[in-house]
């Protein structure tokens, strides 16, 4: 480090490369995870150096990094041995969509970029408000489940639970949210036709969404959200990752199909 701030990043997820480069620190950056899509040019201009659950270690160690980043306990076992290899890992474990902001706003001061930190956070906060008053609008609030995982099913992860809120539906199983690990998160198709919900989400990190798999699951048939059509499909970059996408084109996706479910599509947020 230099001046005791890092010079030489590796991010193992990507909503921190995101933030950094909307900090306009990216030249910080040498090492991003290999789904990153966020922003784009990321993927040019850096070493991919991980997945999420597996890392190139000798690749890591090439780059000299001053400092990791990682994501949660998931990641447990990679920043134990970058660790044992004398890396520096700062491991972030947001799960809320205030904690998001608490993770962009250490970034920024690890990277001595307060000022923007700060600023980007507003932007983001103006965002979320815009959004939450387009939602006051509509007449109803749809019941909502989220799908993160088909087999088996999973639901209830927090910041998205709170995005479907702002966003101007009623989560089907508002109860999980609290819950961090998806083992605590797992529920039965039975249990969400029980709860009939309106709009059905989906995100399946990383799988292309089979709405027709969905549709079809024994039971479902009578369930609002597939009887009106009302299935679709966020992709998991856009909503997944605990940062800046979420609160921003995740939660526009989130606005858009809440608005069509309550049937008001003039309300809807550009994309």
């Amino acid at each position: 480090m230099s001046g005791g701030f890092p010079r030489r990043i590796v991010c193992l997820t990507e909503e921190t490369t995101e933030t950094l480069y909307l900090l306009g620190e990216q030249h910080r950056i040498v090492g991003i995870s290999g789904y990153t899509v966020r922003p784009p040019e990321a993927r040019r201009e850096k070493a991919l150096v991980s997945a999420f659950l597996s890392a190139k270690f000798d690749k890591i160690d090439e780059l000299k990094p001053d400092l990791v980043l990682a994501f949660s306990d998931l990641q447990a076992d990679l920043t134990r041995e970058l660790i044992r290899r004398g890396h520096a890992v700062f491991t972030f474990n947001q799960r809320s969509v205030e904690e998001i902001f608490e993770m962009i706003s250490t970034l920024a001061r690890l990277v001595q970029a307060e000022a923007r930190g700060e600023r980007l956070i507003a932007e983001l906060r103006e965002g979320l408000k815009k959004v939450e008053q387009a939602a006051a609008r509509l007449p109803r609030r749809p019941r909502v489940f989220f799908e993160e995982w088909a087999d088996p099913l999973i639901s209830g992860i927090r910041w998205v639970e709170e995005l479907v809120v702002i966003a101007g539906g009623d989560p089907v199983f508002p109860e999980l949210s609290g819950k961090a690990a998806a083992k605590d998160r797992i529920v039965t198709a039975e249990a969400v036709a029980e709860r009939a919900p309106e709009l059905v989400l989906a995100s399946w990190c990383g799988r292309k969404v089979d709405v027709e798999k969905i549709r079809e699951r024994p039971g479902w048939a009578t369930i609002p959200a597939v009887l009106n059509g009302q299935i679709r499909e966020i992709k998991s970059a856009d909503i997944l990752q605990p940062g800046p996408a979420a609160l921003t084109d995740g939660l526009k996706q989130i606005h858009n199909a809440v608005v069509l479910a309550a049937g008001n599509p003039q309300h809807g947020m550009e994309a």
